[in-house]
């Protein structure tokens, strides 16, 4: 891709309405626009970031068995009112009413949804287990949005419902979303922490958070510095002995065994294989995919900019050529893209008739993984150098020793 031909809208000064490092260099580096408090636009950038998140869940969670759907984000009011959770959420509910006096709101969740599309569906043992999951937009009227996007007023959520004849299916649905989640978390190169946790207005009895270390998180930990392990209050770690220090930490995944909490309430019931009337048994697996980019960033940045993960990167390298007036140098590094793009790697190509300083700096800020870069070196070896953003470790490398590096790399990651 060739950076004159893209809309990237890099940012030279840090915003001041940026709140955070993640908030700061996503709105530096051209991947969202703030449109208002708690409202964001993906910019073209973000949305190739975006749409690799999202395929890293999709892949994951088909592999254990699960089946995409897309409800709609406008619900009637009335199927809230069966359940009481149009009270417990009120603060935070978007209503609406249409011209037919219709009370209606914009999804905060989809719990009651998914419980009518059960129970409209679902009505014999012999249709289950089944999880359902969708990758969709929610509204919340947040009192204070903040930190960007990991607390917005419109959002992503991948959300899953698990619904099963009895308890023993339930307990192999979780285990299933507990093995997906781990998958997915460490696809995404996250230092991350599985904790138990209380399922709150969700309902239910048992449900497990995923949260990752960072210094804006919501949330508190207490973390023994010894074993490593994690736990809910202070106190002494009960493997080591030691104190426990304080970790703030961001949730970007919580699921939950609800039971027949919905299933009872919004009347989804099933023949068993006695010919018995039962409510559906039922578990809710979210992750708030919106707030992955900057939990990422929170744990992968320098002072330079953002360093994506390789499997999250919208581009495997970007190439810079220094001296664009020099028709040597360009022909060699639009050679060098040509066989890359063959190659199968998506390549930021900066060809802008820009100073040196400024291709870095974007190239730094923008963070993909690899940096390569043409110029007056190039001219005694014809070698191209190749920076690791990570490490800051650097190659030289002829056209094919790139390429095969690239690919053990991507092969590696």
């Amino acid at each position: 891709m060739l950076l004159s031909k893209v809309f990237i809208p890099t940012l030279r000064e840090d915003p001041k309405m940026a709140e955070c490092i993640s908030h700061k260099l996503m709105l530096k580096a051209g991947l969202v626009s703030m449109i208002s408090s708690g409202i964001y636009t993906y910019l073209p950038l973000g949305l190739i970031i975006l749409r690799k998140i999202e395929n890293i869940i999709r892949r994951r969670m088909n592999e254990e068995g699960a089946v995409e759907l897309l409800m709609s984000a406008l619900q009637p009011l009335e199927i809230w009112q069966q359940t009481g959770r149009d009270e417990t959420l009120k603060e935070v509910m978007l209503k609406v009413k249409d011209r037919r006096k219709r009370e209606l709101c914009l999804g905060p969740t989809h719990e009651e949804e998914i419980t009518e599309i059960a129970k409209r569906f679902i009505l014999s043992y012999k249709q289950m287990p089944l999880i359902l999951y969708q990758i969709q937009t929610k509204f919340r009227d947040e009192a204070r949005p903040r930190f960007g996007l990991i607390r917005s007023c419109e959002f992503i959520m991948k959300d899953a419902y698990s619904f099963d004849s009895d308890e023993e299916g339930l307990n192999i649905s979780y285990e299933k979303m507990l093995r997906a989640y781990d998958n997915i978390f460490r696809d995404m190169s996250f230092d991350f922490v599985r904790i138990e946790a209380d399922p709150g207005a969700m309902g239910g009895n048992f449900s497990h958070e995923f949260m990752v270390p960072a210094e804006i998180g919501e949330d508190v930990l207490c973390f023994c510095p010894k074993c490593g392990k994690y736990y809910r209050s202070s106190g002494e770690c009960r493997d080591c002995g030691i104190k426990l220090i304080e970790k703030r930490m961001i949730e970007i995944g919580h699921i939950f065994k609800l039971g027949t909490k919905y299933s009872s309430a919004q009347s989804a019931y099933f023949l068993d294989s006695k010919g018995k009337r039962r409510p559906v048994i039922m578990g809710c697996y979210g992750i708030g995919v919106s707030r992955i980019m900057p939990a990422i960033i929170e744990q992968s940045h320098d002072s330079k900019g953002i360093v994506w993960p390789p499997c999250v990167s919208a581009f495997d390298a970007s190439l810079l050529v220094l001296e664009r007036e020099n028709d040597f140098l360009y022909k060699e590094a639009f050679s060098l893209y040509e066989k890359l793009t063959g190659a199968g790697f998506d390549i930021l190509f900066d060809e802008r008739a820009e100073p040196a300083g400024v291709k870095f700096n974007d190239a730094y800020l923008i963070g993909s993984p690899y940096i390569i870069i043409i110029g007056k070196k190039y001219k005694g070896h014809n070698k191209f150098e190749l920076e690791v953003r990570k490490t800051g470790e650097k190659h030289l490398f002829a056209a094919e020793q790139l390429i095969n590096f690239l690919k053990e790399s991507h092969n590696g990651s």
